[in-house]
C-alpha cells in the first residue's frame, strides 16, 4: 500500500471519528472543565467556607452520639468518607447485626452529614449544580448507558488523537507556528485547529486514556471475573483492594468507653502530614468492635502514598497498619495515579485553573474541527442536497455546543436565586434552557450569529452571577474577600474574569467572508 493511500486512510479515519463524537466530546470537555471547580462551586452554592483540605475534620464522638440518638448504632457497621472539599461528608450505615433487633429500626443506607451542625440529608436533598456539572461530564444523567457511552467517546477520542498526530506529524512543528488570519476560511480554521491541538495534546491524551479507563472498566469486569477468577466476584474485588475486612459480631456489649476521636488522633500521630479521608467502624458497641482509619499523605509530602490502620477496640491494639511512607505497590500506583491525574486535584487552585484553560482549548479544537469539515464540504463539486445536509449538521452541532456557555452561566444565577435548589429544579432548568437556546440558534440559521450571541449572553449572565450571590446572601464579592471566604470569592471572581474575556472576544470577532 502506498504512503499516499495510508495517509488518506488515516486522514479520513481521523475526520470521521472526530465528527461522529464531536458534540458529545464537547459536552464532556466543557462540563469537565467546570468540574475542576466542583468543590468551590458547591461551597459557593451553599454559602459555606471550608478549610482547603481533604482530611476529615469534625468531632467524631459528637457525630456518633447524634447518629446513635437517631438510629441506634448498636451492632451496625459505619463508614465516614470525604471525597471532596466541602462541609458535608458521606455516611454509610449497615443494618443491625443483632438478630433480635426490632425490625422497625431504620437503616438509611447512604446520606450526608454536616460537619458543623451534624444535620443529615439524603443525596437527592443536597444535590447541587456543581454535582450536576461533574456528573454531566460522564453522562451520569443518561443511565444505564451514560458511563459506557462516555467511555467509548473517550476511546474514540484517543483514536482521533493518535491518527491526527500521525497525519500531521511531518508538519506538526511548522504548522504550529503558522497562522494566516487573512487567508480563506478553511485555512483559518485549519491553522487554529492545528495550533490549539498541539498546545492541548498532552492534556487531551491523558484525559482520553484515563476517561476510557474509568468508564470502560465496567464492561471488562464481568469477563475478567469469569475467565481469571472463575466467577468469584468477591475474590476479584479483594485482590484489587476494594474489600474491607470482616469481623464477626460477638453479640456481647463493649465493656469500655469508646472514643473515635482518640483513634483518629492516634493514627495521625503515627505518620506526620497524614490526612484521614475514610473511617470504618465494625460492630459498633460490640466486644468485637474494630476501627479502620484510611487516608493518604499530603500531596506536597508524597504524591502517591496511601495508608491505613486497624484497631481492636477491646484491647486498644493496633492489629494492622499500611505505612504510607513505604514504597507504594504497583496496584496502588495504577489506581491512585490515574485518579489523581484525571481529577487534577493535587496541585491546588493553580493546577485547576490550568486544567480549566486546557479543557476550554480542547473545546475550541473540537469546534474548529467541525468548521473545517463543514467548510471543506461546501463546494460546487458536491451535490446541493449533500451541501444542505452538511450545513444543517454543522449548524446543529454549533447550536448544541456553543449554547452550553449561556446555559451554564444562567444556571448559576438560577440556583442562587432559588436556593436551596432541588435536584429536579436543576435538571429541569438546565436542560430546558439548553434546549431553548439550541432550537433558537438552529432556526436562526446563522453560525456567525450563534457564535457571537452565545459569547454575549454568556458574558452578560456571567457578570450577573456575583450580583445574584450578593443579593441572595449579602456576601458581595468585596465582603467575601474581606472575610477571607475563599470559595465564595473565587467563584464570583472567576465568573467576572471569564465574562470579561469572552466579552472581549465578542467585540474582536469579525465576520469573515467565505472564499
Amino acid at each position: 500500500m502506498s504512503d499516499k493511500r495510508v495517509y488518506n486512510i488515516l486522514f479520513h479515519t481521523h475526520t470521521i471519528s472526530g465528527i461522529v463524537i464531536s458534540v458529545l466530546l464537547y459536552v464532556i470537555f466543557f462540563a469537565g472543565s467546570f468540574s475542576f471547580f466542583r468543590d468551590e462551586i458547591i461551597n459557593w452554592e451553599r454559602n459555606n467556607t471550608v478549610n482547603n483540605t481533604e482530611a476529615l475534620q469534625m468531632d467524631f464522638d459528637v457525630a456518633l452520639d447524634s447518629l446513635h440518638n437517631t438510629y441506634n448504632l448498636d451492632g451496625r457497621d459505619l463508614e465516614f468518607s470525604k471525597h471532596f472539599i466541602e462541609q458535608r461528608i458521606g455516611v454509610m450505615m449497615s443494618a443491625p447485626k443483632d438478630s433480635l433487633a426490632p425490625k422497625t429500626i431504620e437503616t438509611p443506607g447512604y446520606f450526608t452529614l454536616d460537619t458543623k451542625d451534624y444535620s443529615k440529608q439524603t443525596y437527592f436533598e443536597q444535590y447541587t449544580l456543581g454535582e450536576f456539572l461533574y456528573r454531566l461530564h460522564f453522562f451520569a444523567q443518561m443511565q444505564p448507558i451514560g458511563y459506557i457511552l462516555a467511555g467509548f467517546i473517550s476511546f474514540f477520542f484517543l483514536f482521533a488523537i493518535i491518527t491526527g498526530v500521525i497525519v500531521h506529524w511531518s508538519k506538526i512543528v511548522s504548522n504550529f507556528y503558522t497562522f494566516r488570519p487573512f487567508a480563506k476560511l478553511k485555512t483559518v480554521w485549519t491553522d487554529a485547529h492545528t495550533a490549539l491541538g498541539v498546545i492541548g495534546l498532552p492534556f487531551q491524551f491523558v484525559y482520553a486514556v484515563t476517561g476510557a479507563f474509568f468508564m470502560i472498566k465496567a464492561i471488562i469486569i464481568a469477563p475478567t471475573v469469569m475467565l481469571l477468577f472463575h466467577g468469584d466476584e468477591a475474590k476479584f474485588y479483594d485482590d484489587l483492594g476494594y474489600v474491607h475486612p470482616h469481623y464477626d459480631y460477638a453479640n456481647t456489649p463493649l465493656n469500655k468507653d469508646f472514643s473515635l476521636n482518640y483513634y483518629v488522633n492516634k493514627t495521625e500521630d503515627l505518620w506526620p502530614d497524614f490526612d484521614v479521608t475514610q473511617i470504618h467502624v465494625f460492630n459498633y458497641n460490640d466486644a468485637n468492635m474494630h476501627v479502620l482509619i484510611e487516608g493518604h499523605l499530603k500531596y506536597k509530602t508524597k504524591y502517591n502514598a496511601t495508608g491505613e490502620a486497624i484497631y481492636n477496640v477491646s484491647t486498644d491494639a493496633l492489629i494492622h497498619e499500611k505505612n504510607p511512607y513505604q514504597e507504594a505497590t504497583y496496584l496502588d500506583g495504577v489506581k491512585n495515579v490515574l485518579y489523581r491525574i484525571h481529577y487534577g486535584d493535587y496541585g491546588g487552585i493553580a493546577l485547576k485553573l490550568v486544567s480549566f484553560l486546557l479543557g476550554i482549548i480542547s473545546c475550541l479544537v473540537i469546534i474548529s474541527g467541525v468548521m473545517i469539515w463543514g467548510v471543506a464540504r461546501n463546494k460546487k463539486t458536491i451535490s446541493e442536497k449533500k451541501r444542505r445536509f452538511n450545513e444543517w449538521l454543522v449548524r446543529i452541532y454549533l447550536a448544541i455546543c456553543l449554547s452550553m456557555y449561556p446555559t451554564t452561566a444562567l444556571s448559576f444565577i438560577a440556583v442562587k436565586l432559588n436556593a436551596p435548589a432541588s435536584m429536579s429544579f436543576i435538571y429541569s432548568f438546565y436542560f430546558i434552557s439548553w434546549l431553548v437556546f439550541t432550537v433558537f440558534y438552529i432556526l436562526k440559521k446563522d453560525n456567525y450569529f450563534t457564535n457571537k450571541n452565545t459569547l454575549l449572553l454568556g458574558s452578560i449572565f456571567g457578570f450577573l452571577i456575583p450580583i445574584a450571590n450578593g443579593v441572595s446572601t449579602n456576601n458581595w464579592i468585596w465582603m467575601s474577600f474581606k472575610n477571607q471566604n475563599f470559595q465564595l470569592f473565587f467563584v464570583d471572581l472567576f465568573w467576572v474574569i471569564l465574562s470579561a474575556l469572552t466579552l472581549y472576544v465578542y467585540f474582536k470577532l469579525k465576520k469573515k467572508p467565505q472564499a
